[in-house]
């Protein structure tokens, strides 16, 4: 499958933009490989993951098929950023004890990607996929994204993002599956910062090349109008998992 890149074109508003993961995400992940050293993030693209994955393992690569997302990613000594797919990640074999993927398992060929972390991770290893999908503040709120998401942006986003509308549930997957506890990540953001989130989506770039026009303007006196008088507000994203043990 060729690499289609949906993000280089905005990979530093991206990198402002996206909401962290919760520190219960690592901690947990740890306790599946607590002996383990080593992890390979997958689909890296701003680093965000293996950053925080880098304050509970020893050595993290990073890879992502995006150079201009490579260039972006936060510096750290434990992680190592490499240009590379998910399908031929230029590993070693029987490198890692962990491989995660943080939201963009969707943009994988499955197989071929299964198959490489057979090559890679150590027996017993873990592959941890994750994902989210919108995000809730309240039901005025909610609405409006929707709409942004559906109504307006709806034809234009690719058609893999069924997979995370899915949970990734469709997908097969061929490990012996754990089950994660509930999880979900959390920013006090402005509208300002909410504005900039709807941006970094693929389907309003989208939307913009071909129209020569933001759509996110067509909600924007809407969102802000919702937000109320309070500056900050809590913005959520519940955690979906696909988790399994190479045995």
């Amino acid at each position: 499958m060729s690499f289609r890149d949906h993000f280089s074109s905005h990979s530093s508003s991206y990198s402002e933009f996206r909401p962290g993961y919760p520190k219960e995400l690592f901690s947990y992940l740890k306790t599946l490989v607590p002996d383990g050293t080593s992890v390979w993030d997958c689909g890296t693209g701003n680093g965000q993951a293996a950053v925080s994955l880098a304050e509970v393992f020893d050595s993290v690569i990073a890879t992502d098929p995006s150079a201009n997302q490579i260039s972006e990613a936060e510096e750290h000594p434990k992680v190592r950023y490499l240009v590379a797919s998910a399908e031929n990640s230029t590993l070693e074999n029987l490198q890692v004890d962990l491989v995660t993927v943080a939201q963009a398992f969707h943009w994988f060929d499955f197989d071929a990607f299964f198959t490489e972390v057979r090559r890679v991770c150590k027996p017993g290893g873990v592959l941890a996929i994750w994902g989210y999908g919108l995000q809730t503040t309240s039901p005025e709120t909610d609405t409006i994204v929707k709409r942004l998401y559906g109504e307006i942006t709806g034809p234009y986003w690719p058609p893999e993002r069924r997979y995370v509308e899915e949970a990734y549930k469709t997908v097969p997957f061929p490990f012996s599956e754990i089950d994660p506890p509930a999880l979900f990540m959390e920013e006090f953001w402005t509208v300002e910062q909410v504005l900039g989130y709807l941006r970094t989506w693929s389907s309003v770039q989208k939307f913009i090349q071909k129209n020569g026009r933001d759509p996110v303007s067509e909600v924007e006196d809407q969102l802000r109008s919702s937000w109320g008088n309070s500056k900050l507000r809590s913005v959520k994203w519940p955690l979906f998992f696909r988790i399994g043990r190479i045995l």
